[in-house]
């Protein structure tokens, strides 16, 4: 049976275990979660927050980050700005980016969700308002969301993966991880 574990990473955290390549060691999944033989499945950006999946099962890791799969993926996504229902249209019906086409994702606007304080917070301006927007996607290249949302014209200002597949951050605090049910 594969372990499963599920892991509401906080901001500024890397998703891996060791940080050799930084004279100054910044946080990463050792000092969350000590559980021998898992590795997360994909990944999430060191500004990005929220579910990452750690699994033991070499095919089960591959399945969940591998694109070809079409595991859909769901973010909460603050952006910069006021996207209308018309933007978020170009995402529906995919856009190009510079490695290409992405394939249509579900986007809509939504009220500002419940979540954690983010250390540090987002920046505040008077002047600019911010919006929120659920996306899911289907695959997950580098740094994914965040192109499509600044290709629409609403840079990102906060990004929380809150779902993979059938797994959910829900009732899960950040920075606490649990097994998969």
């Amino acid at each position: 049976m594969a372990k499963i574990i599920l892991f509401n990473k906080p901001f500024g955290v890397l998703s891996q275990f060791t940080d050799a390549r930084s004279p100054s060691p910044r946080p990463t999944l050792s000092a969350f979660i000590d559980v021998p033989g898992v590795y997360p499945a994909g990944r999430l950006d060191r500004d990005s927050e929220g579910l990452l999946v750690l699994t033991d099962d070499g095919k089960l890791q591959a399945k969940i980050a591998d694109p070809k799969h079409k595991l859909t993926k769901t973010y909460l996504v603050q952006v910069e700005g006021a996207p209308t229902d018309k933007d978020l249209q170009a995402l529906r019906e995919g856009i190009t980016l510079k490695d290409g086409p992405t394939r249509p994702a579900k986007a809509h606007l939504i009220d500002p969700p419940t979540l954690w304080e983010r250390d540090p917070p987002v920046r505040f301006r008077k002047s600019v308002p911010d919006t929120w927007i659920e996306i899911t996607i289907s695959e997950g290249r580098n740094r994914q969301v965040r192109r499509m949302t600044a290709h629409i014209g609403f840079p990102t200002l906060r990004l929380v993966r809150w779902r993979v597949g059938s797994w959910t951050l829900d009732g899960l605090a950040n920075g606490q991880w649990q097994n998969a049910e």
